[in-house]
């Protein structure tokens, strides 16, 4: 039966496609996206890269509300201008804002219901409606300050309160204060301590419309006749009279370093014109986002993209302020010279898939990161493990700076002291903390030594890796030998007899009992941090050739990897951490170590099946609901491993300069690489089930590998996917078509 189609029609569906691709790319991003399930991100108003992250806050204790907010909740108790997003610890909630009115007792905690109906949030911005009071609240940010709108009822008692001594989760208020400068000014600051020890934020506000009356409180008392709260609790509630649909506008400015740096923020917005404000914010949105302009016939899936995109631009974050001050690891106020202060290094997770996105898409932005890691080596003895508000907070394993450092002089990206960099490399692989005096002594981290014994010793393997990478681009001969030969500590924990990587004592003998379906996350003797054997025995990405050979061959190599993905989702122990989720068979897409599995079958010759399981996590595991992220977002590194895996390449090991291939979802993406230049990623005949990979062309030529270099990817042109509904078997399967590893 053949079915004809009108010209009209057919143009329809034409006109129907151009629309689609010719929104503007905010239009795609839906900042919900991880605000449900465990995806733990936060839906307010930010700008990228910003210092000021303005977002509700249900006031609710847990852990799935670490970005202070969750889509399950039908309560916001204020909003607070700074977040993490999809971190697995919550912390900061710094100086909440809440509007009311009638409010008889003042003190007591202020809160409203609020329904998703009438709830919006877009790259730049966010509004809900309060129910309880009638306000409706809308916010936009610069760089380093918000911009607060609330839309009042008629009332003789309209009220805003200011809370420095905002708490949740783990952070705890030590020291705060407010002062009322005037009848339009506010400023003070928030000490605290939480999984950040050591943390201060200054503010400066500016109102729009004069106070008529206020209460300063301190712990919970009220402050008579004076303009100063300085207590462990400071608060500040704002009386005016409002009209019908009158709005009050705030500025709040922010800083790290002083309250002059707070008050300078506000700068950055002038005068009050919310939509000017907002649309600034829109612009530096679009032009981020319009780095990668990614075509595809389903609109779902531009969403999941570019909602992965900008959740990739939440962090780091702007920590310097317009006097170029910042906190400093060591306490004390510092000045950034000729680049501008980041925080929030949440390594452990981005530097797998986040942090080599940011070379192709923000090589500026690495300049200032490399830069901001040797300022806090320079203040604190070693680089960061994972920094929070210039806090080391050394959570999770690792000395996952390295491999960023590596990538950034490997790739010549920016202008730093490399020697310096190098050293600084080295001292963070020579400290005798966590672990890493025992990992040298016995040529891995002995479980009778320290927790997460595994682990350890194979991301201490990859940093060495790295280590040595540099020292063989400066000709350090020495030093390579020495670091390369550390790098092989993975081979001292395979036990061949098992398949697995397994905790071993300091007398050399395997801890016994060993269930390779056990993890213990929460016991100090744990051996694999957040997971177990199945998830932790693969990370070897530097040598999987190595890695092949220690299990025999490649076909034994690739059955094991089809074991990981087809056996039982079921976990052993009485302490299984809550990131192992995202599970297909063992696989669990939701935390950072397994990662990189799925694209090491294309090392060990059966590439057909990373494209078949790479498109299965991305259509199974992500989507555009609130649901969409299958586990803690991590600062940008579960979306960054989507964006690159849409596109088709993917950097296994993620300081080798090399992209491996994969199944790209969309139908063309080109991407900005920079200097005027474009690469191009085509992928022909693309469609659900044409998910695998026929033949490659790299500008117009047949191509043979299944990776391709930065250079090459930064030199621009166009490479093209053949797709089909069956496997290509033969398709990169020779030694010369795979990427590199130190076994040959």
């Amino acid at each position: 039966m053949k079915i004809k189609i009108s010209c009209g029609l057919l143009s329809a569906f034409l006109l129907l496609g151009l629309n689609i691709q010719a929104q503007k790319k905010i239009n795609y991003v839906n900042p919900f996206i991880g605000t449900a399930g465990h995806g733990h991100t936060y839906p307010g108003a930010v700008y990228p890269f910003g210092m000021v992250q303005l977002s509700p806050d249900n006031g609710t204790e847990g852990w799935d509300w670490s970005s202070g907010y969750h889509y399950s909740d039908s309560v916001i108790t204020g909003f607070s201008h700074t977040h993490l997003s999809g971190t697995g610890v919550g912390d900061l909630y710094d100086i909440s804002v809440m509007p009311t009115i009638n409010e008889k007792v003042s003190i007591k905690p202020f809160f409203s219901k609020f329904s998703h109906s009438n709830e919006k949030a877009s790259p730049g911005y966010y509004s809900v409606y309060l129910q309880t009071s009638g306000i409706k609240a809308e916010f936009t940010t610069s760089e380093r300050a918000g911009l607060h709108r609330y839309t009042f009822p008629a009332s003789n008692d309209a009220i805003i309160r200011f809370d420095a001594g905002f708490r949740l989760n783990n952070n705890l208020p030590t020291d705060t204060q407010i002062e009322i400068v005037n009848d339009t000014t506010l400023v003070g600051y928030k000490r605290s301590t939480g999984w950040g020890l050591n943390k201060i934020m200054y503010f400066a506000a500016k109102l729009s419309k004069p106070i008529k009356s206020y209460e300063l409180y301190t712990d919970g008392n009220i402050r008579l006749g004076s303009n100063i709260a300085n207590s462990r609790s400071s608060k500040a509630v704002l009386h005016f009279g409002t009209t019908e649909n009158e709005a009050i506008l705030i500025k709040v400015g922010l800083s790290s370093a002083t309250q002059q740096g707070a008050m300078l923020s506000l700068s950055e917005i002038s005068g009050w014109d919310f939509n000017t404000t907002r649309k600034n914010a829109e612009d530096a949105w679009e032009k981020q986002l319009s780095k990668i302009n990614y075509i595809t016939d389903s609109k779902k899936d531009l969403e999941t993209f570019y909602s992965a995109f900008y959740h990739t631009m939440l962090a780091n974050v702007t920590f310097s302020d317009l006097n170029n001050q910042y906190l400093g690891g060591d306490g004390n106020v510092h000045t950034s010279k000729n680049y501008k202060q980041l925080s929030i290094f949440s390594l452990w997770d981005t530097f797998r898939s986040a942090n080599p996105l940011y070379t192709i898409t923000h090589p500026e932005m690495v300049q200032d990161l490399i830069k901001s890691f040797l300022s806090f080596y320079d203040e604190y003895g070693l680089l960061p493990v994972w920094v929070l508000h210039g806090n080391e907070t050394n959570c999770m394993t690792g000395y996952h700076a390295v491999p960023v450092v590596a990538d950034a002089i490997l790739k010549n990206i920016g202008n730093f002291d490399v020697n310096e960099a190098y050293e600084a490399m080295k001292k963070s692989s020579m400290q005798d903390i966590r672990g890493t005096k025992a990992y040298r002594m016995y040529g891995y981290l002995p479980q009778d030594s320290a927790s997460y014994s595994v682990t350890v010793t194979l991301e201490y393997a990859y940093d060495d890796w790295c280590i040595a990478q540099v020292a063989k681009k400066l000709n350090k001969t020495a030093d390579y030998d020495y670091y390369t030969t550390r790098s092989m500590a993975y081979k001292n924990l395979y036990n061949p007899l098992t398949g697995f990587m397994q905790g071993k004592n300091s007398d050399g003998k395997w801890v016994p009992n060993f269930d390779p379906y056990h993890s213990d996350h929460f016991q100090r003797n744990a051996i694999y941090i957040e997971g177990n054997a199945w998830q932790h025995s693969w990370f070897v990405p530097h040598d999987i050739q190595g890695l092949i050979n220690l299990h025999g061959s490649k076909k034994a190599l690739t059955t094991k990897l089809d074991s990981l993905f087809s056996i039982s989702s079921n976990l052993h122990g009485s302490n299984v951490s809550m990131d192992i989720s995202g599970l297909l068979g063992q696989y669990a897409h939701g935390n950072e170590p397994s990662h990189h599995i799925p694209f090491m079958y294309n090392y060990a010759g059966e590439p057909w099946k990373t494209q078949y399981w790479v498109r299965e996590i991305m259509d199974s595991l992500y989507n555009n609901t609130p649901d969409g992220i299958c586990g803690n977002e991590d600062c940008g590194q579960m979306s960054a491993w989507y964006v690159f895996a849409a596109v088709g390449l993917y950097p296994c090991n993620p300081s080798s300069g090399e992209y491996v291939f994969s199944s790209p979802l969309m139908n063309k993406a080109t991407i900005n690489v920079g200097y005027g230049k474009f690469f191009t990623v085509v992928a022909t005949n693309n469609s659900k089930k044409n998910k695998y990979i026929q033949s490659i062309r790299l500008n117009g030529k047949k191509y043979d590998k299944i990776f391709i270099t930065h250079s090459q990817l930064q030199q621009g042109g166009l490479l093209e996917f053949t797709m089909g509904q069956e496997p290509n078997t033969k398709l990169g399967t020779s030694p010369q078509s795979i990427a590199s590893s130190v076994t040959q």
